[in-house]
């Protein structure tokens, strides 16, 4: 008797679109992997998609995607995730082969979700370079419609459609900016889905970030680097990202290969080597950390590429094999994605 009145709130609870029992899970999946603004083979720009939700939804309950390099938009598309659903976007840093897919994006949503929900765009605050320029996450959300503005194109489309908000994509962003903080701080958070973030070195407003959730967490390095801009420094990660990944799962980082360092023959600049984080480096970090999982991306070079860019490597395209020696030589025992587009971790591994 007890069996059939436990079967019998099973089925209810199934009729009445609860989850008593449904399992939470946790998926990333990197849309992009190019490393800087060169182009591989169609690589995409970089970004991370990371997702939670109960197997029946297939971890899709909350979607985060940080960093929209370029062809985000194709990329989500290809894996069935329409820029609609997107819950937020956050950026680590406004360069742009971090940020430029965030127009073609924002005005697909303006053509066909007009009426909302907004989408939450979080980011460091303005932040001043040495130089005299202001880094502006806020400026640039302002502006992704303003090409489209001046040429017309966003005119001709309001004739089209009325509904259409008038003020172009920029008015479905709610923007959040954090302070600087050199301790990690909530700057996100839907029901079981938290994000910290921290400031890190790279450029000024670079800023990374982790997804604490039931199912596990992850941290979103960005392309931090050490404080110190150059040797001598005992590593060239970032002790900021080092203390948001304590104790986290998986820890998604930009990823340089020793080869392209100033000791070889390549000819790539040293302070842009130096305000990258090694793969040796990496290991090393993820290892402290207690990380299960490290997921190299923005590889510099490409795996496979016979030169970054410009700059040559001495004995052709590196492989997936020399990204994990480097990355073992930092002694990380856990599982080691050297990324390509798509690439996907889910928790828990099943």
């Amino acid at each position: 008797m007890l069996k059939r009145v436990a079967a019998l709130a099973v089925a209810l609870g199934a009729l009445h679109g609860t989850h008593a029992f449904a399992a939470p899970c946790l998926e990333v999946t990197l849309t992009g992997t190019q490393g800087g603004p060169p182009v591989f083979q169609g690589q995409a720009g970089s970004g991370t998609l990371v997702t939670y939700g109960e197997e029946e939804t297939g971890c899709r309950d909350v979607l985060l995607q940080f960093d929209t390099g370029r062809g985000t938009t194709q990329q989500l598309s290809k894996i069935g995730v329409p820029v609609g659903r997107l819950s937020a976007v956050f950026f680590t840093h406004i360069h742009s082969d971090h940020s430029e897919g965030l127009p073609d994006m924002m005005q697909l949503r303006w053509h066909f979700n007009s009426a909302g929900p907004k989408v939450d765009m979080v980011c460091h605050e303005d932040a001043p370079s040495g130089a005299g320029h202001i880094m502006s996450c806020e400026n640039f959300a302002k502006a992704i419609g303003a090409v489209l503005i001046q040429s017309g194109e966003m005119a001709q489309r309001l004739a089209e459609n009325p509904k259409r908000l008038p003020g172009g994509p920029a008015e479905l962003l709610n923007l959040m900016t954090f302070p600087a903080s050199q301790t990690p701080q909530k700057v996100w958070e839907k029901g079981d889905v938290s994000v910290s973030a921290i400031s890190s070195r790279h450029v000024p407003g670079h800023a990374s970030y982790r997804v604490d959730t039931p199912a596990g967490s992850v941290v979103i390095g960005g392309d931090a680097g050490n404080d110190s801009p150059a040797p001598p420094r005992d590593t060239s990660t970032s002790a900021q990202v080092e203390l948001l990944a304590e104790g986290a799962d998986i820890v998604v980082h930009s990823v340089i290969h020793p080869v392209m360092g100033p000791d070889g023959t390549t000819g790539f600049p040293p302070p842009i080597y130096f305000r990258q984080s090694t793969a040796t480096d990496l290991g090393g970090l993820s290892q402290r950390a207690g990380a299960q999982h490290l997921m190299l991306t923005h590889l510099i070079p490409p795996v496979g590429a016979p030169r970054q860019g410009p700059y040559p490597l001495p004995n052709g395209g590196l492989t997936v094999a020399d990204y994990d020696a480097a990355v073992r030589d930092g002694g990380f025992d856990g599982n080691v994605v050297v990324g390509t587009d798509l690439a996907k971790l889910r928790l828990p591994i099943k």
